[in-house]
């Protein structure tokens, strides 16, 4: 899910950013320091919105750069579990799928990947052998979170799943809501039908 949230960091404003107005260097700093942060607590850093409020600086000694008490809006990105969210396949392998949701990528192991029996082809596609759905990069798909770890902060992993109603290729998902809204012959009408023909 993406979130707003309002932070409160000592930014360190570098010499080098000295010539310009204070607003202009402490955004610039704010977004060294947190564009692209990965945090356990926070999410994905996805962008600095803006910067609210910037407190008196200070100089300490041996360092030459200055020091501001901010505060700062940032649009993180975190996963949740149970969490629906709509990616593209960005890679295939023999294990299962890769979908990028955005500022991360996501995980689908090929049991998961639809409801049915499923084998990697070397064109790197994921075929259903009962349903003849296939699997290929590039595809849009909706799926849902089923496991969220930050244990390596540098490469957290996103567990997703397809196999439940409502998921899996949007061309699928539409395919399947047509078919469920589709009007139903009524069986009656069918075997007064079925009666009158045989008389």
């Amino acid at each position: 899910m993406f979130y707003r949230t309002e932070i409160s960091d000592h930014i360190r404003v570098s010499p080098r950013l000295f010539n310009l107005e204070i607003n202009e260097a402490i955004l610039r700093a704010v977004k060294q320091k947190y564009d692209g942060l990965i945090d356990p607590a926070m999410g994905v850093v996805i962008d600095v919105s803006s910067v609210k409020n910037i407190g008196e600086g200070i100089i300490i000694p041996g360092d030459g750069a200055s020091y501001y008490e901010t505060t700062f809006e940032l649009l993180l990105f975190q996963p949740e579990l149970h969490e629906v969210l709509t990616g593209k396949i960005k890679d295939i392998a023999d294990f299962g799928a890769f979908i990028t949701l955005g500022p991360i990528d996501g995980m689908i192991h090929i049991s998961q990947t639809m409801d049915d029996f499923v084998t990697f082809a070397k064109d790197k596609t994921l075929s259903g052998r009962d349903s003849k759905r296939a699997l290929r990069v590039g595809d849009a798909c909706r799926a849902r979170v089923i496991a969220v770890s930050f244990k390596d902060v540098t490469n957290p992993k996103i567990g997703l799943t397809m196999r439940q109603p409502g998921l899996g290729r949007l061309d699928w998902i539409a395919a399947e809501d047509a078919q469920a809204t589709e009007p139903k012959e009524d069986k009656k009408d069918d075997k007064k039908e079925k009666k009158k023909k045989s008389l």
